[in-house]
C-alpha cells in the first residue's frame, strides 16, 4: 500500500492543480464561536464574553455569554481571543497578468497558477475580500467566476476588468477600454458592461501619477456621460485621480468613489468637508508609494512572519537584492518618500472631517493589506477606526455593506480570529488564529503557500 506521505503528496499536488482547498467545516452546518472578544467592524468598542452563531454562510445570532444551550456541529473556544471581520482590500491588481501578442496585437493575458497562489496568500493573511481595480479581463473575470462557483479557494473577488480611459491617457497602456467620443462610446461600454464588472473604474489623470510627462486627459463631459451610463445599468464607478482639482471635477460629474487619496499636495479643508458631506468613499493606497523607500532602506521587513509565509525564498532574495538596488537608484523612490506623508495627512483630514476612508493597498499580497493598516494608523487614525476602514467602509465602497464588512446578524460570516487585541496594536491583526469565509473555516495549512511546503 502507498505510504501516508505519498498519499498526502498526491493530494497536495491535486489541490495545487485545481486551486481548491477543502473546508474544515462543511457548508450548511452550524458553527459557534464562544466567549470571544468581539470587534464588530462598526467602530464600536470591543465587547467581551460574546458568542457568535453561524449557520451556513450567515451570522444568525450574537449572544452575550454562553451559547451552550444551542446545538452546534462545531464549537470554537474564543476565550482570550479576538474576533473581527475579515479584511477587505479595496484596491489590488492581482499578480499574474502579462502582455501577449496575438495576430500583431498586444493583449493582456494571465497566469492562473500565479493568481491562485496570490489569492491563497490573501486568505492566509485574513483578507476575505479583494477588489481588483484593473487587470486582464479574461484572467480576473475567470478567477472571479471560479471563486463564486466554489471551484477555487480564494477571497471573495470583485473586479473592474480593464480600466475605462481615453486614448493615450493613464491606463491605456494596459489594454484599457478606450472611449473618445459620444454616443459612439456607448457600444464600447456595452461590450465592457456585458462582462458584469463590479465597479467601472475610470482614469482622470494628465500626469500618470505624480511628476511625469503630460499625457492626454479624458474629457470631463465624456466622463460624465460614461458615469451616468454605467449608473443607469446599476454599476457603481470609481476614478483614479491624484490631485484635488481633478478629484473635485470627478465629484462634480457624479463619480461614486475615489480610488486614491490626493497625493501630489496638501488638500484644502473645504475638500475634506466636501468628501464628508457627499459621503464619497476614498481609498487610502499609501503602501503603493511607501513600498519603494521601505525596501530601499528597511529590507528586514521581509523577515516578518506573513511575508515569510506567503513569499518564496527566491522572491524574498530577489526583492532584497535586485529589486532593492533598482529602487535605491530610482528618483521615483525618493519622490514617493516625500509625498506619502502628505497623502497620510490628507487621509487624516478627510477622516477628521467625517469622510469615508477605505483600505486599499494598490498591491498584490496579503501582507501589503496589513501594511496599509499600519500606515493608516501611522497617519494618526486610531486602530479601532482603522479596522472599520478595512472592513465596513471597504464594503460600502463596493456597495456590499448590507451583506459584509461587519459582524452583525444576517451578514455573511467573513471573520478573522486573533490571538491578540488589534485595537491596542494594529500589528496584532497579523496574530491570526483562524480565518472564516462565508461561514467556512479555511484550512490555512493546506493553502498553496511557501509556509506549507517546508
Amino acid at each position: 500500500m502507498p505510504s501516508s506521505r505519498i498519499i498526502k503528496s498526491v493530494f497536495t499536488l491535486f489541490v495545487i492543480a485545481i486551486g481548491f482547498v477543502p473546508p474544515v467545516l462543511a457548508e450548511g452546518q452550524r458553527l459557534i464561536i464562544e466567549d470571544v472578544t468581539l470587534i464588530d467592524g462598526k467602530g464600536n468598542p470591543p465587547r467581551t464574553h460574546m458568542s457568535i452563531v453561524i449557520e451556513g454562510s450567515r451570522i444568525v445570532d450574537i449572544l452575550h455569554g454562553s451559547a451552550k444551550n444551542i446545538k452546534a456541529d462545531q464549537r470554537i473556544a474564543g476565550r482570550g481571543k479576538y474576533l473581527m471581520p475579515g479584511l477587505i482590500d479595496a484596491h489590488i491588481h492581482l499578480k499574474g497578468a502579462y502582455p501577449e501578442t496575438i495576430d500583431g496585437q498586444t493583449v493582456m493575458a494571465g497566469d492562473r497558477e500565479v493568481g491562485i497562489k496570490t489569492l491563497h496568500g490573501f486568505l492566509y493573511s485574513g483578507v476575505t475580500s479583494v477588489y481588483d481595480s484593473g487587470n486582464a479581463p479574461d484572467y480576473i473575470f475567470g478567477l472571479r467566476r471560479d471563486e463564486r462557483a466554489g471551484k477555487i479557494t480564494a477571497p471573495h473577488i470583485f473586479a473592474s476588468g480593464a480600466i475605462v480611459t481615453y486614448p493615450g491617457s493613464h491606463g491605456s497602456q494596459f489594454g484599457g477600454v478606450l472611449i473618445d467620443d459620444w454616443p459612439e462610446a456607448k457600444s464600447t461600454l456595452d461590450d465592457y458592461l456585458a462582462r458584469k464588472p463590479d465597479l467601472m473604474k475610470l482614469t482622470y489623470e494628465e500626469r500618470g501619477w505624480g511628476a511625469r510627462p503630460m499625457i492626454p486627459l479624458l474629457p470631463l463631459d465624456l466622463m460624465q456621460k460614461a458615469i451616468a451610463y454605467a449608473n443607469d445599468q446599476g454599476v457603481r464607478t470609481t476614478v483614479h485621480a491624484s490631485n484635488e482639482y481633478r478629484a473635485r471635477q470627478a465629484l462634480s460629474v457624479g463619480i461614486d468613489n475615489l480610488s486614491h487619496p490626493v497625493i501630489v499636495g496638501p488638500i484644502t479643508d473645504e475638500f475634506a468637508r466636501t468628501l464628508a458631506a457627499k459621503q464619497i468613499p476614498m481609498v487610502t493606497t499609501l503602501t503603493i508609494g511607501e513600498r519603494y523607500s521601505r525596501l530601499a532602506e528597511h529590507p528586514e521587513y521581509l523577515d516578518q512572519a506573513l511575508y515569510q509565509a506567503t513569499l518564496t525564498p527566491d522572491e524574498i532574495k530577489k526583492m532584497k537584492t535586485e529589486t532593492r538596488k533598482e529602487y535605491q537608484e530610482r528618483v521615483w523612490t525618493w519622490w514617493m518618500k516625500i509625498m506619502t506623508p502628505i497623502a497620510q495627512d490628507n487621509i487624516r483630514k478627510v477622516h477628521e472631517a467625517g469622510g469615508i476612508l477605505v483600505l486599499g493597498s494598490d498591491q498584490s499580497s496579503g501582507p501589503s493589506s496589513h501594511r496599509e493598516l499600519e500606515l493608516i494608523v501611522a497617519s494618526g487614525i486610531p486602530p479601532l477606526e482603522a479596522i472599520r476602514i478595512g472592513t465596513l467602509n471597504a464594503a460600502r465602497f463596493l456597495g456590499k455593506d448590507r451583506d459584509m464588512g461587519s459582524i452583525e446578524i444576517g451578514k455573511i460570516a467573513d471573520m478573522v480570529l486573533l490571538d491578540a487585541d488589534p485595537t491596542v496594536d494594529i500589528n496584532n491583526a497579523k496574530a491570526i488564529s483562524a480565518v472564516f469565509k462565508s461561514g467556512v473555516r479555511i484550512d490555512r495549512s493546506r493553502l498553496d503557500l511557501p509556509v506549507n511546503h517546508k
